[in-house]
């Protein structure tokens, strides 16, 4: 049996945005699939032979998973996102538009945290679905009322057609009919920190009325590049300097080996000491 994929980035009509919701095809006669509804604002419809080629062009965005590379145009100039990461963590986050109010005190509160980032072989880049010479304008703003002084010094995606807002899911259900005057949904505010081995590692999604915690971000990277560095896990709202968990993989005589002295809560919960 045959799957069905939007294949095109141009816009579809309220009206097909409908069928596709109720999973009717051109025909009448195609199947709906669930991750259609991610890709509602693709405009031509192609049939597959099989549902491995829809999964192919149209990945699942898994913890684990390889980021989607693309080629985009952005305020440092073209990028190819998998050169980008090179051998440093990146953070992708992205903005519904710009000039618009909380993404311009989340841009500004990046550009302070940029040098904290970079300390951590971290590289940002941002996406809004506007062009280059709106970001340009709107970065001018964001350096005047948003980031205490500090400048916009990492890129900033172009995606007015959302060809990468698409790629990675960045839209939600509600907002499949909150559209632009091009017909497209906006995106919400995704992020996205990927490993030097352009794997996945973690995922936030915000409505876009609800602004980021950029500390948490922070937070967040330092948890994953501590757990890889030294094979533990962090208990909640850890932050560096506070005690981690020893997995409960690690035995007693291995952990003793391994880290020390720990502190034996339970026999699944046992703590040692930060750095390690």
């Amino acid at each position: 049996m045959s799957s069905v994929f939007i294949r095109s980035l141009r816009t579809v009509s309220a009206t097909a945005i409908k069928n596709v919701r109720l999973g009717v095809t051109n025909n009448g006669t195609g199947r709906f699939h669930p991750r259609m509804m991610s890709c509602v604002k693709y405009s031509a419809i192609r049939t597959f032979s099989s549902s491995k080629a829809f999964f192919d062009e149209q990945p699942r965005l898994r913890l684990g998973s390889t980021a989607p590379d693309f080629t985009a145009e952005t305020t440092h100039g073209t990028v190819k996102f998998h050169d980008f990461i090179d051998n440093s963590w990146v953070i992708l986050f992205s903005h519904p538009a710009d000039f618009t109010p909380v993404c311009t005190t989340e841009l500004g509160a990046f550009a302070q945290l940029e040098d904290e980032f970079k300390a951590r072989n971290c590289k940002l880049i941002g996406l809004s679905a506007n062009g280059l010479d709106s970001h340009a304008k709107w970065i001018e703003d964001i350096e005047e009322v948003a980031s205490n002084g500090s400048k916009v010094g990492f890129p900033i995606i172009a995606d007015p057609e959302r060809k990468v807002a698409f790629l990675y899911d960045m839209v939600d259900e509600q907002d499949l009919s909150n559209i632009d005057t091009k017909g497209i949904a906006f995106t919400i505010r995704s992020v996205f920190i990927i490993d030097p081995n352009k794997k996945i590692r973690l995922t936030m999604l915000y409505p876009a009325s609800t602004g980021r915690n950029s500390a948490e971000v922070l937070r967040v990277l330092d948890s994953l590049q501590t757990g890889d560095k030294a094979g533990i896990t962090t208990p909640i709202n850890w932050v560096p300097g506070e005690d981690v968990i020893v997995p409960p993989s690690v035995s007693d005589a291995a952990a003793q080996k391994k880290f020390g002295e720990f502190r034996t809560v339970k026999p699944y919960l046992r703590y040692t000491k930060f750095p390690l």
